[in-house]
């Protein structure tokens, strides 16, 4: 009892002779909570709880564990007479990784009112939560508070503005602070590329990706650039741009980990290349469930159900945590391979591997009981759904219902889909053909009437050719390509001639 007492006495026993640098060292090996916390009293009773660097590296200890260890962070900070701008820093840090948000904005605001300069390192994370929060009108505001300190020009900076500016979908915003910075490094082009996949903009990505390329003062893409464009490529299905981002990988010796070999499985299969994908997930050693729906839904969408279900059993064996993509793939498969019956089960048993069902998993189920004719029964699903039925549930029901001719259930799922997804004009349109179908021209003509006086206008359906320089879109009657004239010209020109082979033909075979 003596000997413990001891120990305990020589623990807490002021010992001021140890460094701020001692207790850095010590904070840096702490992994759990209780660790942290007892190198925190020792701090405190060898009177450093002033100490600033000890402080700030405290703190950011305390914040990366998240939860309600973000709290003692903060009262570390509380507890300062002093704080410098790495103690203000680390706790805007803590916010901006874990939340709450908007408290990092708080504390920004009060180093500012404090006279403490924020610096390089204390904009990204200030951005990183205006971005979370998707706060567009705060982060311009603080926009200005970095021009009028002069580290618009900053790469750090900058780099932060391209993400936040494309997180609030302000595209062109990005661009702008793109092509505006002194100095780019790879952070700066996965970025903005990054921000035009999540925007949506696949094609400027890919220019992009192309410039990156030619840029000498950049280098190599890295593992992340892949991982960010590979998408994009995927989404094209730009075989050519695979095959090169596979040599890559093979010439450079980078690692194929999940998310890279993911995006290759990806492209593979919207090319057609069923082999070439597999081939790839056999090459990846630490596979995870992402990378096992990638070649389940690869199998599934090329009409291998029966390819998907094997590795669905295969993926089930080796134990690991099943999600609700997994079934989405596999319940797709099914529904196109005309397996309802195994759809079925594998819907039915979806709660046994702990993986709730979505609306997506309801509406690839009517989808999957309406492709066999059973509509009754995708009614009866909808109406037993725990959930309220949204836009991908009533689609596939009008779908299902203008395939078997079902006017009455159209007019339901269609009275649904006009306050779900009203300016989609594709649900009225199939609508008003079923209704001419039918010969009621009257109610045919009142849908293309709303869609006239709402200005609902369908996607523009365009083709792709690919050629020397690259994709060339075009759509129907297209003339914005500068050779217009020319190539109607020759269009016409072919057609006469093929004509006239025709003609020919038959004259010899009569």
């Amino acid at each position: 009892m003596h000997r413990v007492s001891r120990k305990l006495h020589q623990f807490l026993e002021p010992n001021l002779q140890k460094t701020s640098f001692h207790y850095t060292d010590q904070l840096h090996h702490c992994k759990t909570i209780d660790r942290i916390k007892q190198t925190h009293a020792q701090i405190i009773i060898g009177g450093h709880k002033q100490d600033p660097f000890i402080a700030a590296k405290l703190i950011d200890k305390y914040s990366q564990l998240g939860g309600t260890n973000v709290e003692h962070a903060r009262k570390v900070f509380d507890d300062l007479s002093e704080r410098d701008v790495f103690c203000w820093n680390n706790v805007i840090k803590g916010y901006a990784n874990m939340g709450p948000f908007a408290e990092a904005l708080h504390v920004y605001n009060a180093m500012r009112l404090s006279g403490a300069a924020p610096n390089r390192y204390t904009y990204p994370f200030v951005l990183k939560a205006c971005g979370a929060e998707r706060d567009c009108l705060k982060g311009r505001i603080i926009h200005g508070n970095v021009v009028k300190c002069g580290l618009e020009f900053d790469l750090f900076v900058g780099n932060a503005f391209v993400a936040f500016y494309a997180k609030c979908k302000e595209i062109e915003a990005s661009r702008k602070v793109f092509d505006e910075m002194l100095e780019r490094d790879i952070v700066s082009w996965n970025s903005m590329m990054s921000g035009y996949i999540a925007n949506g903009y696949v094609d400027e990505a890919v220019m992009l990706f192309c410039d990156m390329l030619r840029d000498d003062g950049i280098g190599f893409p890295d593992n992340a650039t892949l991982v960010t464009v590979l998408p994009a490529f995927a989404e094209k299905a730009d075989i050519h741009a695979g095959y090169w981002i596979h040599c890559y990988i093979v010439k450079t010796g980078m690692k194929l980990d999940p998310a890279v070999g993911c995006g290759l499985i990806t492209l593979y299969s919207n090319c057609g290349y069923i082999r070439m994908a597999k081939a790839v997930f056999d090459q990846i050693p630490d596979r995870n469930v992402i990378v096992w729906s990638a070649i389940i839904r690869c199998y599934g969408m090329h009409g291998f159900a029966q390819e998907a279900l094997s590795m669905f059993r295969q993926l089930v064996e080796l134990g690991l945590h099943l999600d609700g993509i997994v079934f989405l793939s596999l319940l797709s498969a099914c529904s196109h391979a005309g397996m309802h019956e195994e759809g079925w089960h594998l819907f039915q048993t979806m709660e046994t591997y702990g993986v709730v069902k979505g609306e997506a998993h309801y509406a690839c189920m009517v989808d999957l009981l309406g492709r066999a004719g059973n509509l009754e029964k995708a009614m009866e699903l909808i109406q037993s759904m725990p959930i309220q039925p949204g836009k991908n549930v009533y689609g596939a029901l009008l779908g299902a219902s203008r395939i078997h001719k079902n006017i009455e259930l159209a007019e339901l799922a269609a009275e649904k889909l006009f306050v779900l997804d009203p300016n989609n004009a594709g649900r009225y349109v199939i609508l008003a053909q079923m209704y001419e179908d039918e010969g009621r021209w009257k109610d045919a003509a009142r849908l293309r009437k709303i869609i006239r006086e709402k200005e609902i206008k369908k996607p523009i359906g365009y083709s792709s050719v690919e050629l020397e320089s690259g994709h060339k879109k075009f759509g129907v009657n297209d003339e914005t390509h500068p050779l217009t004239t020319e190539i109607f010209e020759t269009l016409v020109s072919l057609g006469r001639t093929m004509g006239k082979e025709a003609h020919t033909q038959c004259d010899a075979i009569m």
